[in-house]
């Protein structure tokens, strides 16, 4: 199954791109073959078309199995986002069913709270938002970021939080959520998803200031604490680590793809992003050290290993030095990527 983060009416055409998601029957028999073929894959589609530069802008995300998402070890928040490019629709609404019925956790709360931090307080810059692959109307692209890559993350992840619902997508949010006063700037940023005559189009510095008050006007609303832990005991911890595999399992496609994309399409900014997530999966890594058995702290501590000490600048260079790295790693690499081990106890993260 191929599916995509946020659903369709949350594709705004020609600005947005696919976060997609691969689900696996079974985890495959050599994952560094397994992304050899994915990073071939994404290269030759978007070699296809340049319009594709921007639409595919990176290979897949996450790589999960569908036993993972059986047995629930998927964070619900992620696969309530979820919508179908290929594959069964009914298996998926299973699952998705299976994650709304999911109790809120501490767990909800940081994933939302981690959408809204990493823009708030002044963390969202529009200059960040790289244009390299935008090769028309580049005004409409900027405003497209700050819609849809500042206020509705946000609009969405407060809404989640004050609601403690795992809604679907950022239009969803800005319809249904529209707390005290609020209703004028989710009417006016919604309609960015509306027909291309209907967007509105001020300058995007303009637009910033209109962001910057919709966003404070969504914080007013939103609680400030984590609640309890929660949910099936023990699965916090399984969890962690699906979810840290399934970024991983994926990473050496996206490398070789922004190593060697096809003509004029550029990566750089791309590679500059690797940082930030690379150190996200370091602190999941050394969380999951401290847990399990003997054999899962040093898998996971062995893996850890692999990877740049947190906050280290990601270069060609380090991409390249991490993919013979991986390839080194061998079996220890790929018993880790083959999924969460079924008796890893402790508290739920």
């Amino acid at each position: 199954m191929v599916t995509h983060k946020w659903q369709q009416p949350d594709l705004i055409a020609p600005h947005s791109d696919l976060d997609l998601r691969l689900v696996l029957d079974a985890a495959p028999p050599s994952w560094g073959d397994f992304n050899t073929r994915v990073a071939a894959a994404h290269t030759a589609s978007v070699a296809a078309d340049p319009a594709h530069g921007r639409l595919l802008e990176h290979p897949p995300g996450y790589a999960f199995t569908t036993a993972e998402l059986d047995a629930g070890l998927v964070q619900p928040a992620e696969v309530a986002t979820w919508a179908p490019v290929h594959g069964s629709q009914q298996i998926l609404g299973r699952w998705m069913k299976a994650a709304d019925a999911e109790p809120w956790t501490a767990a909800d709360a940081r994933f939302y709270w981690a959408l809204l931090d990493a823009r708030v307080a002044g963390r969202y810059r529009l200059a960040a938002d790289a244009t390299d692959n935008v090769h028309r109307d580049l005004s409409g692209y900027l405003r497209h970021c700050v819609a849809w890559h500042y206020v509705a993350p946000c609009w969405f992840a407060a809404a989640c939080l004050a609601t403690h619902s795992r809604l679907p997508g950022k239009l969803d949010a800005l319809t249904r959520w529209r707390p005290g006063d609020s209703g004028h700037h989710a009417e006016l940023f919604a309609s960015h998803a509306g027909p291309v005559g209907s967007r509105p189009t001020p300058a995007p510095r303009l637009l910033m200031r209109h962001a910057h008050s919709a966003v404070q006007a969504a914080l007013r609303y939103t609680p400030a604490s984590f609640c309890e832990p929660g949910g099936r005991p023990g699965l916090g911890l399984r969890r962690e680590w699906a979810m840290t595999a399934g970024m991983l399992r994926v990473k050496p496609a996206r490398w070789r793809y922004y190593l060697d994309p096809p003509p004029g399409i550029a990566t750089g900014y791309l590679i500059a992003r690797e940082a930030k997530e690379l150190t996200a999966a370091q602190a999941a890594l050394e969380r999951l050290a401290g847990h399990g058995t003997a054999e899962e702290r040093s898998m996971a501590a062995r893996v850890a290993a692999v990877l740049p000490p947190p906050g280290t600048p990601t270069s060609a260079g380090l991409l390249r030095d991490l993919l013979r790295s991986w390839s080194r790693a061998g079996a220890a690499l790929e018993d880790f990527l083959t999924g969460p081990t079924q008796t890893m106890e402790g508290a739920p993260l």
